[in-house]
């Protein structure tokens, strides 16, 4: 829809302000029109629809005369009130997002206890398959020593790792005779 505007002239204005006063100018009377009726058709014995035969226009009275047509603005009808279908919707819409909000806390309250589960289940296994004390096997080091030298002596001479078996023969010897002396 448009804006209008009224526009009002200061002369209107006057002349509605001097209401009792009679106008000083004088007052063109408009001459009637002559309006020229065509011929009718010859009736064939059918009538045709034709416009309606306008009457000669009135003789205008004296006095005042008739203002220009006036513009108001017009305004946009109020917005119909929500219907209960809308209000049901927007019920509906509360009700969701609150579920959303009870979702979200319940998926952190539940992250917080899965974490705390893990937790105590690592805490749990290691205190239950915890392997026992094992005795750290003797003569490691003369082991690998002796083996070392194989390795890389093997295809020349592999007599001259005879040293590093002689120290490795000893520390069997000794480890042997100080578990048998600890069983006793």
């Amino acid at each position: 829809m448009g804006d209008y505007t009224i526009q009002i002239s200061t002369k209107l204005i006057d002349q509605l302000a001097r209401d009792d006063e009679k106008v000083k100018r004088r007052v063109r009377i408009p001459k009637p029109k002559k309006v020229e009726q065509p011929e009718e058709p010859q009736d064939n014995g059918r009538e045709l629809p034709s416009e309606p035969k306008s009457s000669p226009a009135p003789a205008p009275t004296p006095g005042w005369q008739l203002p220009p047509p006036v513009y108001l603005p017009v305004t946009p009808a109020p917005p119909p009130p929500p219907s209960p279908s809308i209000q049901e919707a927007e019920a509906i819409r509360a009700v969701v997002a609150e579920s959303a909000k009870v979702l979200e806390k319940l998926d952190k309250q539940e992250a917080g206890m899965q974490q705390e589960l893990a937790g105590r289940a690592k805490e749990l296994h290691d205190r239950e398959f915890k392997l026992p004390y094992q005795n750290p096997v003797p003569c490691a080091d003369e082991k690998a020593a002796c083996h070392e030298c194989y390795v890389s002596n093997a295809a020349k001479d592999p007599l001259k790792c005879a040293e590093a078996v002689k120290r490795f023969e000893a520390c069997v010897r000794m480890a042997r005779h100080s578990s048998s002396v600890a069983m006793k």
